[in-house]
């Protein structure tokens, strides 16, 4: 190989970079802070800007982190697709009468996370719509029903909305539902429901949905009352770069007070299915993000969060599995979990979600040049395979996932679980 060859084609890279860019990276590979203002510039960047943007992730990367990727074992259990917010983004949700609309009892619940368990599943991850109707007190009941049949399993639920939804049906404090929730046996919250933590942005494509100061007084007090949490971005929409710099900005300050996001997780807009998209109402409306912006996100969120929140997940149902290898190389250690069903995602027209199997993502990490480790919710490593070693995960084993543990298009036909019935049945019971 011609090292001079190669050493002076970095050389003449290195010499075409923005100055302004040049000095940014500088700054985070010298471990300061970048400011909102910088990551602009950064989401901005184009050309050998970004493959000097990507690099330095990278490089970041590798000092905090290493070269293990982790991933989890879990399954999602959205136990109702009713909901009465009608986000513009969202496929999944459905009216109370509508002939779609379903509504998991409890028992179902269970046998679902006790599946998984046999599976080897350490996390169920429950979110869901937010039904009319509902006890409030609901997701608490649930909750404790699941940790009284399964004390092991690690029940990853609910989003802020949920949360908030039930504070307001009880008319308790936010402070006091978590507390009952973490009484409860959650273990941890999903940091979903926050898209884009700009009002302007908010009120376009998820109008009346929680506000951005809510969110973030609601997910501090989960810290407060000891309940660690995630947090998500949704773009690719009519966001700006700016936006998302925000939106970061926020998450890092959010973090330096309290310390209780383990992840961070983007999640690019899936337009296809998506009511805001056909309606054609919403000016500048993209169709998801880009390959490109992809790459920015994952490299961004490295350099602007690296010390706050080090670990930094690819969503490989958004991205599919070649795109999220790809994100390793910008700043990204983590692959997120097995799921065994996703609906929400399914139902927006995303070609992935039923199933991710432990083989699949030692496979996909090794291709990278990595090391696989199965890791807990909180990001306790859990086996790490330093060698080319293929262990039997039960998991592994199981054909046809979609029969064995049902999809979302067969779901929401089946008549048993029509939310419609037991809306009925709940006025019944309170005339």
């Amino acid at each position: 190989m011609d090292f001079p060859h190669l050493q002076s084609s970095l050389e003449r890279l290195l010499s075409t970079l923005t100055p302004a860019i040049s000095r940014i990276l500088d700054r985070a590979l010298s471990n300061h802070e970048i400011a909102v203002d910088e990551a602009t510039q950064l989401f901005d960047a184009e050309g050998s800007d970004l493959l000097a943007m990507t690099a330095a992730a990278d490089y970041l990367r590798s000092q905090t982190i290493g070269d293990v990727v982790t991933y989890v074992i879990n399954r999602n259990i959205n136990f109702t697709n009713v909901c009465v917010k009608a986000c513009g983004f969202c496929a999944f949700s459905r009216g109370h009468l509508a002939e779609e609309g379903y509504f998991l009892p409890t028992e179902e619940i269970i046998r679902r996370a006790t599946e998984a368990r046999d599976l080897g599943a350490t996390e169920v991850c429950v979110q869901a719509g937010l039904a009319p109707g509902m006890d409030g007190w609901h997701y608490v009941k649930l909750c404790r029903a699941l940790k009284e049949s399964l004390p092991d399993l690690h029940i990853h639920g609910f989003s802020p909305e949920e949360v908030l939804y039930g504070s307001t049906l009880t008319g308790v404090t936010v402070r006091d539902y978590l507390s009952a929730l973490k009484e409860a046996g959650v273990g941890s919250l999903p940091g979903t429901s926050a898209e884009i933590l700009v009002d302007d942005i908010r009120r376009q494509v998820s109008p009346g949905r929680i506000t951005t100061n809510q969110w973030i007084n609601l997910i501090q007090t989960a810290h407060e009352v000891g309940i660690p949490t995630t947090s998500t971005i949704m773009y690719g929409h009519i966001e700006s770069s700016h936006d998302k710099a925000v939106h970061l900005g926020i998450l890092r300050d959010l973090q330096n007070r309290t310390g209780g996001i383990t992840e961070f997780v983007p999640l690019s807009f899936v337009y296809e299915e998506a009511p805001m998209f056909h309606r054609k109402r919403i000016p500048g409306l993209r169709q998801g993000a880009s390959g490109a912006e992809v790459m920015k996100m994952y490299a961004v969120s490295r350099l602007m969060l690296n010390r706050w929140i080090p670990n930094l997940q690819v969503s490989w149902v958004k991205e599919g599995p070649k795109l999220s290898q790809i994100a390793l190389l910008a700043g990204a250690n983590d692959f997120g979990g097995t799921l065994i069903n996703e609906s929400i995602s399914t139902a927006a027209g995303a070609g992935y979600g039923q199933l991710m199997k432990p083989s699949q993502f030692r496979g996909l990490i090794r291709e990278m040049g990595r090391i696989p480790a199965e890791r807990s919710t909180t990001y306790e490593k859990l086996r790490v395979f330093e060698q080319e070693e293929n262990p039997i995960d039960l998991l592994d084993g199981v054909e046809e996932p979609a029969q064995r543990f049902g999809s979302y298009q067969n779901l929401i036909r089946l008549k048993q679980y029509r939310f419609r019935d037991f809306y009925r049945e709940q006025k019944d019971q309170k005339q």
